[in-house]
């Protein structure tokens, strides 16, 4: 009897109504860089921090701390302009066993390498990932971790720019663990470069690594700053593309990767 409704409507030409969608104090996106810029161990341990991050104490205080008391989070890689990939779909943590259970999931998820780097690839996939995902967040947010600038695909800012249109923070994790090479920026350049180029939004922050011990702290500090919604303690943001003219050079990947490619 109860499927009575949905089938009068639809005979009657209209749509059955559509399922509520479940509120959460954050719907995150973690979009990962698995470029070829960086090794298989760095792969490895930037991975490894994300899986003892969601079984970590404090993350799991910080979901409990929110007035709905949990979170609906996605794990995604990108690299290159079409090189990206949900790795696991939306979850709903509200509690350790939901942590631990996607944790687990990320541990046994295979680890990919591949060419390129294009954050302006990464937000454009990523920023959609929130419609019709069966959650409505107080807030949304993409978190970027990334060892290098965009230099290949679009140029960054417009994207970045787009995702902030829709209401979206973006956050940054910059990580320079090894010094610069032809393509890449040494790490306070790189902090610059995230924090003017790529990330933006109310509360954004850039939160940059520069020594592999640092990085599994670093991962769970941003969890928890995103998750409760903290005041960041990292390097504050201008949330429009005004911050560039500063100094940073927002289209310095594509013409370090041009420099290289005329190289003989």
């Amino acid at each position: 009897m109860r499927r009575w409704p949905i089938l009068a409507a639809l005979l009657l030409g209209g749509a059955p109504p559509a399922a509520a969608e479940t509120p959460v104090d954050l719907e995150l996106v973690l979009a990962v860089d698995v470029s070829g810029s960086m090794d298989a161990d760095e792969h490895a341990l930037q991975r490894q921090g994300y899986v003892a991050a969601f079984r970590h104490a404090e993350v799991i205080g910080a979901v409990r701390s929110g007035p709905f008391g949990r979170i609906a989070v996605t794990y995604v890689e990108w690299a290159g302009p079409g090189a990206q990939a949900v790795v696991l779909p939306w979850a709903l943590i509200d509690d350790a066993g939901g942590a631990a259970a996607f944790a687990a999931a990320l541990s046994q998820a295979p680890l990919a390498r591949i060419r390129g780097t294009s954050i302006s690839g990464a937000l454009r996939f990523t920023a959609p990932l929130f419609d019709g995902n069966g959650f409505e967040g107080t807030r949304r947010v993409i978190d970027v971790s990334g060892d290098g600038p965009n230099n290949a695909g679009a140029p960054v800012v417009p994207a970045r720019d787009a995702a902030l249109a829709r209401g979206i923070t973006v956050n940054g994790l910059p990580i320079a663990l090894k010094s610069a090479g032809a393509w890449s920026l040494a790490g306070p350049e790189l902090a610059a470069y995230y924090r003017d180029c790529v990330t933006g939004g109310p509360g954004s922050f850039v939160l940059p690594v520069s020594e592999p011990d640092q990085l599994a702290e670093a991962i769970r500090q941003k969890l928890v700053l995103e998750i409760a919604g903290l005041p960041p303690r990292a390097i504050p943001v201008v949330a429009t593309a005004a911050a560039a003219a500063g100094g940073t050079d927002c289209l310095i990947g594509e013409r370090l990767r041009r420099g290289w490619e005329r190289e003989p």
